[in-house]
């Protein structure tokens, strides 16, 4: 199966979620954090997945090249610290993925609990951190460095 680039309709489903899963998660086997054998999941990000995503200018959720503006989803604490952990993507991907996840309670895209809102912002570039040697969070952000618009 190709990893990427793929149609929003295209992307592997969760199945015990039902929803997508991005390209950001790992779809594909053989390649970063998922073992042969388990099925996609919309619970975490692939690491390798993510740092692709960010060094090769890549849509987390479909895999595609990036152009402007960048969309970022995330939640009310991720706008706030202005450090998102899912990859940016392509607003229309962003959108269908929001809708997709909207019935979602459980966490999801390598957040530590459920959203209570998500968010959907604009910006057109993007600083990726990783964490450093002291760092709690281990997991890279994303931080936007323009100035963000939220759409939703």
């Amino acid at each position: 199966m190709d990893p990427a680039p793929r149609e929003f309709s295209e992307l592997p489903r969760d199945p015990e979620l039902g929803v997508p899963v991005p390209f950001a998660a790992g779809t594909d086997v053989g390649y970063g954090d998922r073992p042969a054998g388990t099925p996609v999941s919309a619970r975490s990000l692939d690491k390798r997945r993510v740092t692709q995503c960010a060094l090769s200018r890549v849509c987390g959720i479909c895999g595609a090249g990036l152009g402007r503006p960048l969309a970022f989803v995330g939640t009310r604490t991720e706008v706030g610290r202005n450090a998102f952990h899912l990859p940016p993507a392509h607003v229309a991907c962003a959108d269908a993925l929001l809708a997709a996840y909207r019935g979602v309670a459980e966490p999801v895209l390598g957040l530590d609990a459920a959203p209570a809102e998500w968010v959907l912002s604009t910006t057109a570039s993007f600083e990726f951190v990783r964490p450093g040697r002291d760092d709690l969070d281990k997991r890279p952000t994303f931080q936007p460095s323009a100035v963000l618009t939220e759409v939703r």
